[in-house]
């Protein structure tokens, strides 16, 4: 290995690194809010990148379908539970209505768009529009009535959603995979570097990210109140904060840090419908490295686990994947040992 090579590797790490770093965000983002290890974020990836490949084909994406049918499923569970509480039909509707609102226009929209041929960029918002409503939903079909239970029953529930987003992917998008244009493609030469505009925005937009969330919740009282309902849910809400609206808020979130990491991703490799398992497992890994709730350390993580993966590809590259997620495990036996010794004193 020379520099030349060294530094390709260092410009790919740094660069996977930064999309692992997203997916760590959002897993810290998500566990430090509803205590919910998120295994299913890989897949909002692999969403928005399949979306945009379906909208550059003139054709409408099989998620705006799958959105419709979530979003009235949960209009219906919406409007009964009002029912429940107040017995009154007029509110029942509303609070239906006002469930379905969001993803109906954004389905319209859609349908409307996909024959035109739109430019890349409005493509490009339509996805994170479609593929940010499917957060609220999933939080609402899935976890909102197992708000209060466990962490293992919430870990359980995220691996039966994994399997089921991945199915309905298969169902949507079919076994061919994808490779969307790039954004930006200008190319910068750095002696043996050819530093390529989609690198730039990857790195660019996941600082962006790291910044807004960390300030987002230590600075801001609403990013506060979201926290606290991670600390104690029935304090929060006594406090006048709902901790219904949390959930969907963070996952609302959640949704568009991988639909934007799709779009990331889609110039840079060929995603399937199950590319987002592995992905989000290693956006996992960054989020561990972090504690699951520092989103600095998780942004440092990632780029641990991309350099890694990056250069353990060069000298062993059949065992990369092994590489990568055996580095969770001394980490994971760190932070018990610690975790023990803050007990005891």
């Amino acid at each position: 290995m020379d520099f030349s090579i060294a530094s390709i590797l260092l410009l790919d790490g740094i660069t996977n690194g930064a999309v692992y770093a997203l997916l760590g965000l959002a897993t810290v983002l998500v566990f430090s809010v509803t205590r919910v290890i998120f295994i299913p974020q890989g897949e909002f990836v692999a969403y928005g990148a399949l979306t945009l490949a379906i909208f550059q084909t003139g054709k409408v994406p099989g998620t705006v379908w799958l959105l419709l049918i979530m979003a009235v499923l949960a209009a219906l569970m919406d409007a009964r539970l009002s029912w429940q509480h107040t017995g009154d039909a007029k509110r029942a509707l509303k609070a239906g209505l006002s469930t379905l609102a969001a993803p109906l226009v954004v389905s319209l929209l859609s349908i409307w768009a996909a024959p035109h041929q739109l430019p890349l960029l409005v493509q490009a918002l339509l996805t994170v529009a479609i593929v940010t409503a499917f957060g609220p939903l999933v939080y609402r079909l899935a976890y909102q009535s197992l708000a209060d239970a466990s962490s293992l029953v919430l870990l359980i529930v995220s691996v039966g959603v994994h399997f089921a987003m991945t199915g309905l992917g298969l169902l949507f998008f079919g076994a061919e995979g994808f490779r969307n244009p790039s954004f930006w493609d200008e190319r910068l030469n750095l002696g043996p570097l050819a530093i390529t505009g989609q690198a730039i925005i990857i790195v660019l937009t996941s600082l962006a990210m790291i910044v807004l969330l960390w300030q987002f919740f230590n600075r801001t009282l609403y990013g506060k109140a979201l926290q606290a309902t991670a600390v104690n849910r029935l304090g929060a809400r006594l406090m006048g904060i709902s901790t219904h609206g949390a959930g969907q808020a963070t996952f609302a979130m959640a949704a568009l840090i991988g639909a934007l990491s799709g779009l990331l991703i889609g110039p840079t490799t060929t995603v399937f419908y199950d590319s987002g398992f592995l992905i989000g497992l290693k956006g996992f890994v960054a989020a561990v490295m972090g504690g699951l709730h520092s989103y600095p350390l998780a942004a440092l993580g990632a780029l641990f686990v991309g350099l890694v993966e990056s250069f353990g590809s060069f000298w062993a590259s059949a065992f990369k994947e092994v590489i990568v997620f055996t580095l969770v495990l001394p980490i994971l036996l760190w932070r018990s040992v610690a975790g023990g010794n803050e007990e005891e004193h």
